[in-house]
């Protein structure tokens, strides 16, 4: 069984405090359980497409594939920031790229800009991890039922998303709610 990577980076990327207020805890995306109790949520990275997200909070990274990186490469989505080396699961060292991605959603609407990911080899799976619940702080991760509430979300509706399917009424809604 290969192990799965995970990037514990909490020395490099320490977790912010924030007081809830009214306007938080707006956002709520159904999480499903997989085997070995692990839950993953539906999300989409502009200039990729939908994917599948393993959450883990223990992660200090959000992280793509090479696949998937390839694929943002290919239409401007993502920008080369730097090398790390990050801590997996198994207690090993690896050295990866960070590059940050234009937009992404969780659940479909919940939207993030300029989200840090962390990429590993091939096409192992993506990991929704702290860099990205970050911008959606507070947030609470409820196993029973199975949920992400997320804060600071900027939204989108489907008529936006899909008037002309370019996702340019997305991107103005989306740059319009996070200033």
């Amino acid at each position: 069984m290969r192990p799965i990577p995970s990037l514990a980076l909490a020395l490099t990327m320490p977790l912010a405090v924030s007081q809830a207020g009214a306007d938080d805890f707006t956002t709520r995306v159904a999480m499903h359980e997989k085997s070995a109790q692990t839950f993953y949520v539906p999300g989409d990275i502009k200039g990729y497409g939908a994917v599948e997200l393993m959450v883990d909070t223990g992660s200090g990274y959000t992280t793509i594939n090479e696949a998937t990186l390839a694929e943002l490469k290919r239409h401007g989505g993502a920008r080369y920031l730097r090398q790390l080396v990050g801590v997996l699961a198994d207690g090993s060292e690896t050295e990866v790229p960070v590059y940050a991605i234009e937009h992404m959603s969780i659940g479909g609407n919940c939207w993030l800009r300029d989200v840090e990911v962390a990429v590993f080899p091939g096409t192992s799976r993506q990991i929704l991890g702290l860099s990205a619940l970050r911008k959606a702080a507070p947030f609470i991760f409820s196993v029973d039922p199975p949920a992400l509430v997320l804060s600071r979300c900027a939204t989108a509706s489907v008529a936006e998303i899909s008037s002309d399917g370019t996702g340019a009424p997305v991107l103005q809604a989306i740059a319009a709610s996070s200033k």
